[in-house]
């Protein structure tokens, strides 16, 4: 009996090239393709996502990333309609498979990752929490730890004006 990719940590390259086969085209640009393959082996499907990436910092040159996710029946026949968005990352919420380290693909789980929106909001919090503690130029061992539970608030969640 084959084996799933899906009990697998490590999945060798080679043996996604071996093993699958495309299905649908869905999108095809300059720099991303999306199209929906299927595992000879298995029968499980998968939207692949191709990127490539330039490296403008340094030699110029560019590589391609991988990205494979799994689909359901459902979710493949809803792609080849046009009846469901598939782009990467806004609809790449559960784990999937991305290229990585000596050739190999591994499990990438988004679950947990957090808004960059969000997070962006609590960094500035942070730094004006500690720009006004530093202006205030009270380092007391109570002004410290009114600052410092400030701080664990906001990495809970408290927005500033539940704060207090």
């Amino acid at each position: 009996m084959p084996q799933s990719f899906h009990t697998m940590k490590l999945i060798p390259s080679q043996m996604l090239q071996d093993r699958l086969e495309n299905i649908q085209e869905l999108l095809t640009g300059d720099l991303e393709q999306y199209e929906i393959v299927r595992d000879r082996e298995t029968g499980e499907h998968y939207l692949h996502y191709v990127y490539l990436h330039v490296d403008l910092s340094g030699s110029g040159e560019g590589e391609y990333y991988h990205q494979l996710l799994p689909l359901e029946t459902d979710d493949v026949l809803a792609m080849v309609l046009g009846e469901q968005d598939y782009t990467y990352p806004d609809n790449w919420l559960r784990p999937y498979l991305r290229n990585g380290p000596e050739d190999k693909y591994v499990w990438f789980d988004p679950e947990g990752m957090e808004d960059t929106a969000e997070q962006e909001r609590i960094a500035g919090e942070l730094r004006r929490t500690l720009q006004e503690f530093k202006k205030r130029g009270k380092y007391d061992e109570d002004s410290v730890r009114q600052m410092l539970d400030t701080l664990d608030k906001l990495l809970d969640g408290e927005r500033p004006d539940d704060l207090s």
